[in-house]
């Protein structure tokens, strides 16, 4: 048990996590069992309700401050917030999302179908409600949704609703305000944003190549205004964080690149209580991008992997920690995988016992990992 002074009062924590947890076959039976039409919606969610409850109880169990629902109810770490929306629906395209290694999603999407708005049923309430009852006052519920630059991506704006990107960005700004106060109303304080799109403008090859450079340009400074607007309207006592992921399914990743293209905006000129960022490889690139880092909130470094099961060597994780800290306080550095261990119902390729032992790594050893002891 770890003295309780190496905590923060409120997240992001020293030692944290993203978000999704790999689901256990129970569940996926479950779901596929639904979607055959085998067993009715009460069912599915009795199975989900029960292994919520294991694993809420499993991660106070072994430490973690912050606890999420590992994302059970969902197919997608983001799709299905998405299309929960009013004025959005969901749809198979001819392709699906691309990865390294010719690796292939399923091919759904998600596009507009006229003007958006918060929908004030949307099935993300319950889905909170029934994980802060579960957590209770053992630990702090945290729940991650897509952040609303997702919705940049090509293919979802449809000009028959928004001629133009600007316009989108305004409804958008309305859609999250409504949305993050729906969530604090809940009692939710700890809500993340999680953000591949910032990833996507960062990678290697495409600004002046994928995406022409005036493009480029303009999806970057709608994506700092849409997120800096809901951060100044959100409630003061609500930690709002973004992850920033460079695509995450099966072990496999969508893009490479640091993030000196996008650091000024996302370090310096939005202030967020608290940016996940990978780091657990190469493709990342160095921490020199935290120069920009002006905040008063928490670096929380990915540096280890949630894609594959071997446990990270302690001296590694302390001297990169002290390399940051070059950069950034290390009061304000934490830990965390670079991801989550299942952005989609399948899962990376590891065990859940596998994935236990990970992030009790990283609990074990945090007084080691942060220490300013010379070896």
């Amino acid at each position: 048990m770890q003295e309780a002074n190496i905590w923060n009062q409120k997240g992001p924590f020293k030692v944290d996590h993203v978000g999704s947890l790999l689901r256990p076959e129970r569940l996926k039976k479950a779901r596929f069992a639904y979607e055959k039409g085998e067993v009715t919606k009460a069912q599915l969610k009795e199975v989900e309700d029960q292994e919520i409850s294991r694993i809420v109880q499993k991660q106070i169990d072994i430490g973690l401050k912050a606890v999420t629902d590992g994302e059970f109810r969902r197919g997608w770490w983001h799709l299905d917030f998405m299309w929960g929306l009013n004025g959005i629906e969901q749809y198979r395209k001819d392709h699906g999302y691309q990865f390294a290694d010719g690796i292939e999603s399923e091919p759904l999407d998600v596009r507009t179908t006229g003007k958006i708005s918060w929908n004030t049923t949307h099935d993300f309430l319950e889905h909170f409600k029934y994980l802060k009852k579960a957590v209770g006052a053992g630990a702090i519920a945290k729940l991650s949704i897509p952040s609303p630059n997702q919705f940049l991506h090509e293919g979802i704006r449809r000009e028959e609703h928004y001629e133009s990107a600007e316009l989108f960005a305004e409804d958008l700004k309305k859609v999250y305000i409504d949305a993050v106060q729906a969530f604090y109303d809940l009692g939710c304080r700890y809500l993340q944003l999680d953000d591949v799109f910032w990833g996507f403008l960062a990678a290697d090859g495409i600004r002046g190549g994928v995406v022409p450079e005036e493009e480029w340009l303009l999806l970057k400074r709608l994506s700092k205004e849409m997120i800096q607007t809901i951060i100044e309207h959100k409630p003061k006592d609500l930690t709002l964080t973004t992850h920033v992921c460079r695509g995450n399914y099966k072990s496999s990743y969508a893009a490479a690149g640091p993030y000196y293209p996008v650091a000024k905006e996302l370090f310096d000129e939005i202030s967020y209580d608290g940016y996940f960022l990978e780091y657990d490889d190469d493709r990342s690139g160095d921490f020199g991008p935290l120069e920009h880092f002006s905040g008063e909130g928490k670096v929380v470094l990915g540096l280890m992997t949630s894609k594959f099961p071997e446990l990270e060597d302690i001296e590694v994780l302390k001297n990169r920690i002290n390399e940051a800290a070059q950069y950034v306080p290390k009061e304000q550095l934490c830990i965390s995988p670079q991801c989550g261990f299942a952005s989609t119902e399948e899962g990376n390729l590891l065990t859940e016992e596998q994935q236990w032992a990970k992030l009790s790594h990283l609990i074990n050893h945090i007084d080691e990992i942060f220490s300013n002891k010379l070896v």
